[in-house]
């Protein structure tokens, strides 16, 4: 990691990307993932690796192809965020199993499940052993209140999707602010997942295939400095302007916070809160592509 790199960009970024490899529109086989996976963990911007996100179907080929990389790996525990099956309990007994057979190497300490109501937060929350950190996608429709509450209530974690490979598939940006606020409002953490390949927004298309469409993208920079402005009470008009900003200059970063506009700061403590207490993470399928764009933009 270079000494150049402003604090409050270290603060923002680190830990912040779960790969997700396997998904589209990478699509990965399990062997070209971890092989992926393994070298970002051993390059200079390892800093900002989260988990690797791999669903519960998955965890013995995951191990078949990485076993010799986390017995070995001289870079710390590889942690993995499992995603549910729709058998709670059979997926607990796999995530279960995989840690007491692999730990300290390789530890699944979070689990990721997308329900449709409040019905099956509660009955998912009380089947996982608290130990586990979960993350619940949820339909950002007319029930988000009483879903978001369910979850405050279980203290649970959220979970949205902001993208895909289809345009329908992303969500406006007056709903995203929306999600955003009902969780701070809960102090609800949440992580973001789909769509967020490009650190500022912009109008690009959503798969590598020739010919794919086209759509505009919301920034990962823009989802979390808007986090950051909402937990620290801002109107939802101003959330949605840092939400739709797609000019990446007017972004600032220095050793004391980060700014928008010039007019609108957060410190680096409340750049702490808002990882910790926010936006904890996005799941990509591509690493490298961020850290390309932040490094073009002369943020990395």
């Amino acid at each position: 990691m270079s000494n150049a790199i402003k604090e409050s960009v270290r603060v923002l970024l680190s830990g912040i990307i779960d790969y997700a490899g396997l998904f589209p529109p990478s699509g990965l086989s399990m062997t070209e993932a971890v092989v992926n996976y393994a070298k970002y963990k051993n390059s200079n911007y390892n800093w900002m690796l989260g988990r690797f996100v791999v669903p519960v179907e998955g965890i013995w080929e995951f191990t078949e192809n990485a076993r010799d990389f986390f017995s070995r790996d001289s870079k710390g525990i590889w942690r993995l965020s499992v995603l549910a099956s729709k058998d709670i309990h059979e997926t607990v007994r796999a995530v279960e199993d995989f840690n007491a057979n692999f730990a300290p190497g390789a530890v699944i300490d979070s689990i990721e499940l997308k329900v449709s109501d409040s019905t099956s937060i509660v009955k998912a929350a009380d089947a996982i052993p608290d130990s586990f950190t979960n993350y619940f996608e949820i339909p950002i429709g007319a029930e988000l209140g009483e879903l978001v509450s369910t979850l405050a209530s279980k203290k649970q974690r959220a979970k949205i999707r902001t993208g895909g490979v289809t345009p329908e598939q992303f969500p406006t940006s007056s709903e995203i602010i929306r999600f955003i606020r009902t969780c701070m409002a809960a102090n609800i953490p949440f992580k973001a997942t789909a769509g967020l390949h490009h650190p500022i927004r912009c109008f690009k298309p959503l798969t590598y295939e020739p010919n794919a469409p086209k759509a505009t993208m919301h920034g990962f920079l823009n989802l979390f400095m808007a986090t950051g402005f909402a937990r620290d009470g801002f109107k939802p008009l101003v959330l949605e302007e840092v939400l739709e900003e797609e000019f990446e200059e007017v972004f600032e970063f220095d050793d004391n916070g980060a700014s928008w506009q010039k007019k609108h700061f957060l410190s680096l403590i409340l750049l702490a809160n808002l990882r910790e207490k926010g936006a904890v993470s996005f799941g990509s399928c591509s690493f490298e592509e961020p850290i390309a764009e932040l490094e073009e933009i002369g943020i990395l």
